[in-house]
């Protein structure tokens, strides 16, 4: 993956995310998890800059691999996919509405992330390609 341009920065702020749902039930049938990962691939009005690269939904938890740029926190924008995503699913299935009586939702309250950096080599290149880029925006002709 490449770095990203924004107004003021240059990224590459790849997430891995993992949650589950209440209680861990096992609610991602066939069916429920279709819809789920069509839900989590394209929530509508997330931000346009946030991409979901990979996205993995098993029977009782989802991992997705997602980029969120550095002016977004990563919580705020996991608390939005959660939220959307929850009243799609309970919306599109009613057996889920059941499953979870209150109002608390299907997803449980945390979630597990972790950033996917560049490995030595990428950035030993990077540092020797900026060096090589330097040098040549200082020589000046007269």
């Amino acid at each position: 993956m490449k770095f990203r341009k924004s107004a003021h920065a240059l990224y590459k702020t790849e997430y891995h995310l993992v949650w589950i749902p209440r209680y861990r039930r096992k609610v991602f049938v066939k069916g429920v998890k279709e819809y789920a990962e069509k839900v989590l691939s394209h929530i509508p009005e997330l931000d346009p800059d946030i991409e979901v690269i990979k996205l993995n939904v098993q029977e009782d938890h989802v991992h997705m691999v997602i980029v969120i740029p550095p002016r977004i926190a990563v919580a705020r924008a996991v608390q939005y996919i959660k939220a959307q995503s929850a009243k799609a699913l309970k919306a599109k299935f009613p057996f889920l509405q059941k499953a979870y009586l209150t109002k608390e939702g299907i997803w449980s309250r945390g979630y597990c992330v972790s950033c996917i950096g560049l490995d030595e080599k990428e950035i030993l290149a990077y540092v020797e390609h900026q060096e090589k880029e330097d040098k040549g925006q200082l020589q000046l002709t007269m």
